[in-house]
């Protein structure tokens, strides 16, 4: 076996290669080597650091030279530090990066300014290093598809950008036991869980730093290091605050596609041309500061101290046994829960916003289970029991409450077996259960199957239809499914516009302008037994109904008058709706009245007048009852009426402690589902009004976050968003227990989207649309297609990229 090449063999060859390229040699690097020799020669780790901002490009080749020799030379580990800007050009940096294989320890890039180039080649193919530190405020997406088989710790703190995982990200770390991503915009707690479940050695997590308390409000020391610091120390990092471990960050791989990058090539994304700027958002990952470089020595890697040590504000946490009062209805769950558990405030430091979500401890502590630590705090075996416990009471783990996944082969082997039975073996009629199963039971089965964290998210792009010199944006203001065509959807614009498309197509079926007779609409409702016929509305008052036979798909040749009806207007209109026999439709708006109209005279028949204490934002009409309908106020109360006697009094009033945005029927009647602001939402029986179900969303604080919630598969679950959030709660609409979340995400950087209006779709399970409105104003507004049964984080249809056609008063 050869012996390993001494490190003043090293210099001397480094030497030489400075010589053939006739340069001097880099004053870093020898300094580096002189280091790495005094260790060498005390019988310490011998480490040769390369500070990347000490290089030029003409020191490549001689270093280049250097990192191949070193595998094979008697110092220890290699590492490779950017602690500000690199004077490399980008297409050297990757190449110094491969150029060492088994002793590349830690690679520390504090911010990248290599280009989007540098990020594709380090995602694709790894690195072979144990510690990667990447801070980046460039990418918003990762997936980390390289080989990143000897990274044991990855960091990721303040990467201001990024907000989640792809779905095969971490796929090659099998070895990485140490995550942190504190002051990142991670928020979606099921495509996490579900990222991180891929990686079979992590037992230390982050995304804050905490630490317990004492009663005085102070970090316990004894509390911080009871259990909490790791026991491994090879590399010698501890940390003031509780500290996972004494490691940096190792294996790491990002799979970044074009949509996922933001202008690498500027320096920050907090540039000062008038695009950027424009593209800037509300950032909610707290304040972020550069911590200070000053502190990497040469010797030693960035520990998990380091990287928490700057002056940002400590947030109180609470205690972590805090429940809602109402979290637990059983009386021997809840009493075993309070009695066994033992008080401990912590306090939290650079948490990324995904802490802030209702259970955000318990959720990763159930899905994860072999995490040891999180967020520096110890798990122990009593915390893991409770949080199994919560998981349980809080969520679903699969669609309607199922425990594992079925084959999904297997499960319409045993559906086709049922539906024939004469096919099965006498011997096996009596014992197979299956044969006892409801159609129910098998589709709920499949959806269970199928079901994944990464939904298909997939914006309307309307391709056809009008002419080319009409070709334009349209800006969608309210939307609604065809009831009995699964292919049609119409939706209103702001510009008084109302296009009937085939959503599976993206072709204009039928459309008409506003010709100047109406503005944004904000009503829409499809007739039932005159399937080609629906109400418009907008919020000038202009009421109209319209046959799509007679609507062209251009608005030449456009006769206004042919299968038109025009109703007397109703001022300030938020909301129509039309009964269940297509009799009738009702309207309200910024009022205090409601109006009733017949359909087929075109006539107002009667106006309800001081029907609540402030407007009324949304009318419906049952489902089934052709003369009751419910009122929703923002007086904070809904209110059930019937027609039949004259509503002078209400049959019952049930009351919200916010405005109410809106209210719906489930599809059988049995019950009224009532959205107030600030993601109050609550389930009423329709006979009483009494209190069904609360879902228990938590509130932001806001009294301008105006939430709609409607149902979906049936009734068997609610959809929910709100104005001012990107995100869309699915419950199950029997327990109130959380499915999923499904995270909006624009175009590009700095384009967050909220949520303004939403639906299920009534022909297929565990899918919808949702109307989601950007920050920007001069953004316009889109449809996007949501189906939770069809992964597709890798479909080029969920980047959201710059498209020809996009789709875009209160009302629902």
């Amino acid at each position: 076996m050869a012996m390993p090449t001494d490190i003043s063999t090293l210099e001397k060859g480094y030497f030489e290669a400075c010589k053939k390229q006739c340069i001097p040699p880099n004053k870093a690097i020898v300094a580096a080597l002189f280091k790495a020799k005094i260790k060498k020669a005390r019988h310490e780790m011998s480490t040769f650091m390369v500070l990347m901002d000490d290089l030029k490009d003409v020191d490549f080749y001689p270093l280049l030279y250097l990192l191949k020799e070193i595998d094979a030379s008697e110092i220890d580990a290699v590492d490779m530090v950017n602690r500000s800007a690199c004077g490399l050009s980008v297409e050297y940096v990757s190449p110094l990066l491969h150029a060492v294989n088994e002793k590349l320890r830690i690679v520390d890039i504090r911010d990248i300014s290599f280009g989007r180039d540098f990020l594709l080649d380090l995602s694709q193919r790894g690195l072979a290093c144990q510690v990667l530190n990447l801070k980046s405020s460039h990418f918003r997406k990762l997936s980390m598809v390289g080989k990143f088989v000897h990274m044991h710790t990855l960091n990721l703190d303040f990467s201001t950008s990024l907000s989640g995982f792809r779905e095969d990200c971490f796929s090659f770390m099998p070895n990485l036991r140490l995550l942190s991503l504190c002051e990142t915009r991670i928020t979606n707690l099921w495509t996490t869980s579900a990222a991180l479940a891929k990686l079979p050695s992590l037992d230390e997590l982050r995304f804050q730093n905490c630490a317990y308390s004492n009663d005085a409000g102070c970090p316990s020391a004894s509390s911080v290091n009871e259990g909490i610091v790791s026991g491994r120390t090879d590399l010698g990092l501890y940390i003031e605050l509780p500290s996972p471990s004494d490691e940096v960050l190792p294996n790491l791989q990002l799979n970044i596609d074009d949509e996922d990058l933001d202008d690498y090539d500027d320096m920050d994304t907090r540039s000062t041309n008038a695009e950027s700027s424009d593209d800037s958002e509300v950032d909610f990952s707290g304040h972020h500061r550069d911590f200070d470089s000053t502190e990497l020595y040469p010797e030693i890697p960035l520990s998990w101290s380091e990287l928490a040590d700057f002056e940002n504000e400590q947030i109180s946490f609470g205690s972590l046994d805090t429940h809602d009062e109402d979290s637990f209805s059983g009386g021997s769950f809840n009493s075993s829960i309070r009695t066994s558990v033992a008080t401990k405030k912590y306090i939290s430091r650079n948490p990324s916003p995904i802490c802030y979500e209702k259970h955000y401890r318990e959720y990763m502590i159930a899905s994860l289970p072999n995490l040891k630590v999180l967020d520096n705090l110890a798990i122990g075996r009593d915390e893991r029991g409770r949080a199994n416990d919560i998981f349980t009471h809080h969520f679903e783990y699969l669609p309607y409450n199922r425990r594992s996944k079925d084959n999904v082969v297997s499960m319409l082997q045993k559906r086709e077996i049922r539906a024939n039975p004469s096919s099965i073996p006498a011997s096996r009629k009596n014992c197979s259960s299956s044969s006892t199963k409801s159609q129910y039971f098998y589709s709920r089965s499949l959806s269970a199957a199928k079901m994944g964290s990464w939904p298909t998210l997939h914006p309307l792009s309307i391709m056809g239809g009008l002419s080319r010199d009409e070709r334009r944006s349209f800006r969608p203001r309210q939307f609604e499914y065809h009831p009995t065509d699964s292919r049609l959807m119409v939706f209103g614009t702001l510009d008084g516009e109302v296009v009937v498309i085939n959503h599976e197509s993206e072709k204009i079926v039928s459309y008409i302008p506003s010709l100047g007779a109406m503005n944004s609409v904000l009503g829409l409702c499809w007739l039932k037994k005159y399937p080609s016929k629906l109400i418009a509305g907008s919020d000038n008052g202009s009421l109209r109904l319209y046959d799509i036979q007679y609507m062209p798909t251009t608005s030449r040749g456009m006769s206004q008058s042919r299968g038109n009806v025009i109703f007397d207007e109703f001022d300030q209109l938020t909301s129509v709706h039309v009964n269940s026999t297509d009799e009738l439709f009702l309207a309200s708006g910024y009022s205090k009245n409601v109006a009733l109209y017949d359909i087929s005279s075109g006539k107002r028949l009667q106006d309800f007048a001081d029907m609540h204490q402030e407007h009324i934002n949304v009318v419906k009409f049952s489902n089934h009852s052709p003369s009751l309908f419910a009122t929703s106020s923002f007086d904070q109360n809904v209110k059930m009426w019937d027609i039949r006697q004259k509503p002078n009094q209400p049959c019952y009033t049930a009351s919200s402690s916010r405005g109410n945005v809106m209210v719906c029927f489930s599809p059988d009647d049995h019950y009224l589902l009532v959205s107030a602001v600030d993601n109050e939402v609550r389930q009423l029986l329709a006979v009483d009004g009494r209190l069904h179900l609360n879902f228990g969303i938590a509130s932001t604080g806001s009294s301008q976050n105006y939430t709609r919630s409607y149902y979906m598969n049936g009734r068997d679950y609610v959809i929910s968003g709100s104005c001012d959030e990107h995100v869309v709660r699915v419950c199950c609409a029997n327990t109130g227990r959380r499915l999923r979340d499904v995270s909006l995400e624009g175009k590009g950087a700095g384009s967050s989207m909220f949520v303004q209006s939403l639906r299920g779709d009534p022909f297929r399970d565990f899918s919808m649309s949702v109307l989601a409105a950007y920050i920007r104003p001069s953004s316009n507004s889109e449809i996007v297609k949501v189906n939770l049964l069809a992964s597709g984080d890798n479909d080029k249809s969920n980047s959201y990229k710059q498209q020809s056609h996009s789709v875009t008063g209160m009302g629902g």
